[in-house]
C-alpha cells in the first residue's frame, strides 16, 4: 500500500509539472487560462475520490465529459479554432479509450473532436476556411482516433492479461484447495486404514476370551438355585454385558473388514426412503418434520444398496439423536459435477445444535464421539463405505444453526 501511495504522489508531481510548464507559457496573463488548468490538475489528481460515491457505470461518461468541457474551456481562452492548446482534447480521448470498448472510444472521440470543431462556427463569422486551414483541422482531428484506438488497443490487452492472470489465480488457488482436502482425505485414509487393522487384531482377540465368559455365566445360571436370587441376578448381569461387548467386537469387524461392493444402479431416493422408515420405526415418538427435495431426473448412481442404505440410515439417525427428536430434517438430492464427475450429491441437513467449531474433520475418525455412550464408529463407517463407492462426503456447521452432511456419489 505504501508503494501505491509513493507512485500516485510522483503521478501527482507529474501533472503539476506539466501544467505549470503550461501556465508559464502565453498567454501568460490570461486568468481564465490560469484557472482552467488548475481545475484540470485538480480534477485529474483528485479523479478517483470525486467519484468514489458514483457507480462504476457512471464513472466514464461523467469522466471524459467533464475533461472535454474543461478542455473546450482552455481552447475558448488561449486563441479558440487557432489555439496551439488543441492538443488538451488529447486527454478526454485518452480517458475515453481507457475508460471503453472499441466503439464508446470512437463516440466519446468523435465528441471531443466535435467540441474542438465547434470553434469553427464563430470563426467563420469572420473568416474564411482556406484551403490549407482546412487541411490542418482535418490532420489535427483525424489524429485524435488513431491515438484513442492505440490507447484503447494496449488498455484491453492489458485487462484481458489481468483477467487471465486472475483466472489462473482462482484456478491455482481452487487446485491448492483440492489438494489440500485430497490430502486431508489420504491422510484420513491412513488412518482409518491403521486402525482398522489394529482393531480387527483386538475384535478377534477380545472375542474368545468374551465367549469363555458367557459360556461360563450361562452355565453358572443353570446351575445355580432359584433360591439364590443374588447370585442368579450378578450371572444375567455378566451375560448381558458380555452380549453389549460382543456387539461392540462385532462393530470393530464391520469397521474393520473389508468392504465387498455389490454394485448396480440403484434410484437413491428409494433407499433414502428405507433409510427414514427404519429410523422414524426406531424413534416412534420423535417429533421431526421431514422435509424432502428430490430433483426430478435423477441419474441412477452404481452403489451397494445395503451399504448405501446404512449410511443414510446412519446420517438421518444422527441428525434425529441431534435434534433430540424435535425439529426440522431436509434432505435434498440433485445432479451435481465434483472435480469434474458425474453423480449425485445428497444433503442430510439438521436443525439440531451443530458441531463445535473445529470438529468438523475430527468427527470422521475412529473412536471420536461427543455421545455420552458413543462409541464412535458410526461416522467412520459411514466415511469408509463413502470412500470406497469413490464418493466423499462434507459438514458444514455453525454451532447453534444445525448441520448438514453431504454425501456426493459418482455416477460413472
Amino acid at each position: 500500500m505504501a508503494d501505491e501511495q509513493h507512485s500516485f504522489a510522483w503521478m501527482d508531481l507529474l501533472w503539476l509539472a506539466f501544467l505549470g510548464g503550461l501556465a508559464v507559457l502565453e498567454p501568460i496573463r490570461e486568468p481564465h487560462k490560469q484557472l482552467v488548468l488548475l481545475g484540470i490538475g485538480v480534477f485529474q489528481i483528485f479523479e478517483t475520490r470525486i467519484f468514489k460515491s458514483i457507480k462504476p457505470s457512471r464513472r466514464g461518461p461523467y469522466s471524459v465529459l467533464i475533461k472535454i468541457l474543461l478542455a473546450t474551456l482552455l481552447v475558448a481562452h488561449t486563441g479558440d479554432i487557432e489555439s496551439s492548446y488543441y492538443l488538451i482534447y488529447y486527454l478526454p480521448v485518452v480517458s475515453a479509450a481507457m475508460y471503453f470498448g472499441v466503439w464508446g472510444t470512437l463516440l466519446w472521440t468523435a465528441l471531443a473532436s466535435a467540441a474542438y470543431c465547434s470553434f469553427l462556427i464563430s470563426a467563420l463569422k469572420d473568416f474564411q476556411l482556406a484551403e490549407g486551414g482546412a487541411n490542418e483541422l482535418a490532420i489535427r482531428n483525424l489524429f485524435f482516433f488513431p491515438v484513442a484506438i492505440v490507447v484503447n488497443r494496449f488498455v484491453t490487452e492489458n485487462r484481458r492479461q489481468a483477467l487471465r492472470h486472475q483466472k489462473l489465480a482462482e484456478t491455482l488457488a481452487e487446485t491448492n484447495r483440492r489438494l489440500e482436502q485430497a490430502q486431508a482425505d489420504a491422510r484420513r485414509s491412513e488412518r482409518l486404514a491403521a486402525l482398522g487393522q489394529l482393531s480387527a487384531g483386538l475384535a478377534h482377540e477380545i472375542r474368545n476370551p468374551l465367549a469363555v465368559i458367557k459360556g461360563s455365566a450361562e452355565t453358572l445360571t443353570r446351575k445355580l438355585e432359584p433360591s439364590n436370587a443374588l447370585a442368579v441376578e450378578l450371572a444375567a448381569y455378566i451375560s448381558g454385558e458380555v452380549n453389549k461387548l460382543n456387539a461392540l467386537v462385532s462393530r470393530f469387524l464391520d469397521f474393520a473388514r473389508p468392504l465387498d461392493l455389490d454394485l448396480r444402479p440403484e434410484e437413491l431416493p428409494a433407499l433414502i426412503e428405507e433409510a427414514l422408515k427404519s429410523v422414524r420405526d426406531r424413534f416412534p415418538e420423535a417429533r421431526v418434520e421431514v422435509e424432502r427435495e428430490y430433483a426430478a431426473d435423477l441419474p441412477q448412481a452404481p452403489v451397494d444398496a445395503a451399504f448405501c442404505e446404512q449410511v443414510f440410515t446412519n446420517l438421518a439417525q444422527n441428525a434425529y439423536e441431534a435434534m433430540a427428536g424435535e425439529g426440522k430434517l431436509r434432505i435434498k438430492v440433485a445432479a451435481a459435477n465434483a472435480n469434474g464427475r458425474r453423480g449425485v450429491e445428497i444433503d442430510f441437513e439438521d436443525t439440531g445444535p451443530g458441531i463445535t467449531e473445529g470438529l468438523g474433520e475430527q468427527i470422521f475418525n475412529p473412536f471420536f464421539t461427543t455421545k455420552k455412550d458413543g462409541v464412535g464408529l458410526g461416522l467412520s463407517i459411514v466415511s469408509k463405505i463413502v470412500d470406497e463407492h469413490r464418493g466423499s462426503i462434507r459438514v458444514a456447521s455453525e454451532p447453534g444453526q444445525g448441520a448438514c452432511f453431504r454425501v456426493f456419489l459418482p455416477v460413472e
